[in-house]
């Protein structure tokens, strides 16, 4: 719920506390952000380019195949590493950076009684459903490259699950003391889909430029790759093709052409590592 979420916000534009005012949020120099009736707010500012945010079709196709829970191990493995990273304080806010349908952040907050969450993403469509995915849950449209309209040292946890980084930013949001945890695809995540599909793929060296880019913010603490296989139907390949980075570079028909050569179901390797980084 928003009104959760609501002492740890500062307006996009002159980065000073928001309040409510009916059906808006409000700082003390006058600007207003209207709530949506879906339960999220937009505090992007005036200039903002959403167009790289995911479309309702790569919303509904992520909604479809995480609940079927084919990346559970994944949520577990973030939610174990988020209570062992928290103090025994039950308060504080967890904030998730490109948090897309509230999947992960829900996940975690159900292992974290008392703590509330900040979903951020610039996708109004993802956000829609963030909104309605935990009780704890605030729904907050932005962009991660730009300031994001959270207070300095607001956050106790920050997730960035497959989702940009913003170095500067997430240390400024963070207090001393705090804790990023980042979950991102290793080169055998979904290789054999990749390779069958020619989708994009993942470079070797992804983990060591993370580090390198959050390197000058953030000292890592620790990481754990976790990898599985999944059994996929041919709907739930073209789910997983749909919802993610290759949908946006993928021709129909030659996809529709190329899954008729794979098996029904297929085995496709999961693999991610998640990795923790201290303020």
């Amino acid at each position: 719920m928003l009104q959760d979420i609501e002492p740890y916000l500062a307006c996009p534009h002159c980065a000073q506390a928001l309040t409510r005012h009916e059906r808006s949020l409000r700082c003390p120099a006058g600007h207003s952000f209207d709530l949506a009736k879906q339960g999220y707010v937009s505090l992007l500012a005036g200039d903002a380019h959403t167009g790289t945010g995911d479309t309702a079709e790569m919303v509904a196709a992520r909604a479809d195949f995480l609940a079927a829970d084919h990346y559970r191990p994944i949520a577990d493995a973030l939610a174990e590493a988020a209570a062992a990273a928290l103090p025994d304080d039950p308060e504080g806010l967890v904030a998730d950076l490109g948090a897309g349908t509230g999947h992960y952040l829900a996940h975690v907050l159900d292992s974290l009684p008392g703590r509330v969450g900040a979903a951020l993403d610039i996708s109004k469509y993802a956000l829609r459903r963030a909104a309605k995915a935990h009780p704890r849950i605030g729904a907050v449209v932005c962009d991660a490259w730009r300031p994001l309209p959270l207070r300095d040292a607001s956050a106790e946890l920050v997730l960035n699950v497959f989702a940009p980084r913003n170095g500067p930013e997430i240390r400024r949001v963070l207090r001393p003391g705090g804790t990023l945890l980042l979950v991102s695809p290793t080169a055998r995540h979904l290789r054999e889909l990749v390779d069958a599909l020619g989708l994009l793929s993942v470079d070797e060296e992804k983990q060591r430029r993370i580090d390198e880019k959050l390197g000058p913010y953030l000292t890592p603490v620790g990481q754990r790759q976790v990898e599985f296989t999944l059994r996929l139907s041919a709907q739930d390949v073209r789910t997983v093709v749909g919802m993610g980075p290759s949908a946006w570079h993928t021709d129909p028909e030659r996809l529709a052409a190329a899954l008729g050569d794979l098996p029904d179901p297929v085995e496709v390797t999961a693999s991610v590592t998640v990795a923790g980084y201290r303020r």
